[in-house]
């Protein structure tokens, strides 16, 4: 991509104009608090709702699961509504959502409202990213999608898990979803006060019940595919077998249906017509198992393995939050002021987020917050460059009636790399853990020097602060199996972080690879179109 596609100026202006914006951002807030509450709070709410795992799990499925499905209905709910009363509706019911689910404890009264939660935030966030695109000239996008980025990128990658942490520590799980209503109720009250514009008409298309339907399955086949493969040891277990291949036959059945619907497809996708589109929609896959891989990997780390309070992992990603707004702020400004093309950041943010993981990767159970900072800090800058050029590479040069279903198409995208990168990390980390332990336990053996003086050296700590020899011996040979599964785990870890570094390694030729493809493609059908209409003109 070269520049930024021009469009028509629509631009609101003053007082409305920082009122919707704002109104669109605290919305995209209270998703990304709803979307992350079950990161630190997984604990906490099977104690006080008494469920099983596998009980527990259907509320991310489900939140999830309907997410996704959001993504999907939302192009058509904002072909027939209009935008702004579309996402003033959703977040009003994100908001009557949280505020039940911070009064019940009933795990299926929960499960309801994780699936209003994850369909009204997956209907808010494509149709508040379409409400900006409409409402401003394509040459304001950079800072407007920044400030978009903060409420839907950064707070769930920064911000939420912070609070969230302070919350269950300071008070209970309820609270999470207690404090996301307000921050619904003042983004309605300023969506309210944003004064109504007249916006392009966009088409309308009917709504493709099937398509839908099909569609639907597959997405909540991959979610709980996503979620419990790891639990169940994946294809070992006949159910993931099963559904993953009810996940194949609903798809194969929707792109039939797609490609004999004619003009009544689901989505519009004639934004794949746009090699810029097409390539950004490719970089999300790659892009959300970063975003989402990494935002698993460092609470996980810091609770599991450093025994960090939830109020400490919280506040581990809270400073990269900081960088990570910058270098929005830096990249919106290098674009529309400095006139650079978006995809320049692109490499740059790969190469801050590749450094990152790599530092990662040498931590150790003795590490603290100050060791992994700067590794953090690196992470929030390279995401910040990352995912603003992303998003105008893939949606400043589609047409508006496109922009709807390319930025359903987009987020849909995000979601799922995040859910195939968190179950691969999680598979990963569960694998190496139990082989790494495997393999140092085949060290461990009686007789060996090292094992001997280490035996005896904690016996004697243990016998001077008062316990009898032979329970002292017995609990520094437990001692001595627990350190042995702390530096299994400490060593899956740094392996799961290499495998982010090593995710861009690999797919950033296939990336490169894919963009001359698709541009040598958009020149050779330009070449194409010229040629016949100059035949057609000379007839």
């Amino acid at each position: 991509m070269t520049a930024l596609a021009a469009s028509e100026p629509r631009s609101v202006s003053g007082q409305a104009g920082w009122m919707l914006i704002a109104g669109i951002v605290l919305a995209a807030i209270t998703e990304a608090v709803a979307s992350t509450v079950l990161s630190l709070g997984r604990g906490d709410i099977i104690g006080d709702t008494y469920a099983t795992p596998d009980e527990f799990a259907w509320l991310d499925i489900g939140y999830t699961a309907l997410k996704l499905m959001g993504f999907i209905a939302a192009p058509w709910f904002i072909a027939r509504f209009d935008p702004r009363r579309l996402v003033l509706a959703s977040t009003l019911t994100m908001a009557a959502a949280c505020l039940f689910a911070a009064f019940t404890v009933d795990l299926e009264t929960l499960v309801v409202l994780r699936v209003l939660q994850g369909f009204s935030g997956g209907i808010l966030l494509v149709s508040g990213q379409t409400l900006l695109f409409l409402a401003y000239p394509r040459s304001q996008q950079p800072f407007v999608q920044a400030l978009f980025a903060m409420g839907s990128v950064v707070a769930p990658a920064t911000l939420a898990p912070a609070l969230q942490g302070w919350l269950l520590d300071n008070r209970s799980w309820t609270w999470i979803f207690f404090a996301n209503a307000p921050i619904a109720i003042a983004a309605a009250g300023f969506l309210l006060m944003a004064n109504e514009r007249s916006l392009p008409p966009l088409p309308r298309r009917r709504f493709d019940w099937l398509g839908f339907v099909l569609l639907s399955g597959t997405l909540a086949c991959v979610a709980y595919i996503c979620s419990q493969g790891s639990r169940w040891d994946w294809f070992e277990e006949s159910r993931i077998v099963w559904l993953t291949g009810a996940a194949a036959a609903t798809f194969l059945a929707f792109a039939a249906r797609e490609l004999a619907a004619g003009d009544r497809t689901l989505f519009d996708f004639g934004a794949f017509r746009t090699d810029d589109f097409t390539f950004a929609f490719v970089v999300s896959f790659v892009a959300g198992a970063a975003l989402f891989g990494s935002a698993f990997l460092i609470p996980s780390f810091a609770v599991s393995v450093l025994a960090f309070t939830p109020t400490d992992a919280g506040q581990l990603l809270f400073p990269s939050g900081g960088l990570f707004i910058a270098a929005l702020v830096l990249a919106a400004f290098l674009m529309q002021a400095g006139k650079i093309p978006p995809i320049a950041t692109v490499p740059f943010g790969i190469l801050l987020i590749m450094i990152a993981m790599w530092m990662l990767s040498g931590s150790t159970s003795q590490s603290g917050s100050n060791d992994m900072m700067l590794a953090i800090l690196l992470r929030g800058l390279g995401l910040g460059f990352l995912f603003l050029s992303i998003q105008l590479i893939a949606f400043c040069g589609l047409p508006n009636q496109s922009l709807a279903s390319g930025i359903g198409l987009f987020n849909a995208g995000r979601q799922l790399g995040g859910l195939i990168g968190v179950a691969a990390l999680q598979t990963l980390i569960e694998h190496h853990s139990a082989g790494n332990q495997a393999v140092l336990g085949a060290h461990i053996t009686a007789g060996t020097p090292a094992v001997t003086e280490r035996i005896a050296t904690t016996t004697s700590m243990l016998v001077g602060r008062g316990m009898d020899a032979a329970a002292a011996g017995k609990a520094a040979l437990m001692l001595l199996g627990r350190t042995v599964g702390v530096q299994s785990t400490v060593i899956a870890f740094d392996t799961a972080f290499n495998a982010i570094a090593l995710l861009f390694v690999v797919a950033a030729p296939l990336l490169i690879a894919i963009k001359i493809a698709l541009s040598r493609a958009a020149k050779a059908h330009r070449r194409r179109s010229s040629t016949s209409e100059g035949t057609r003109l000379g007839r």
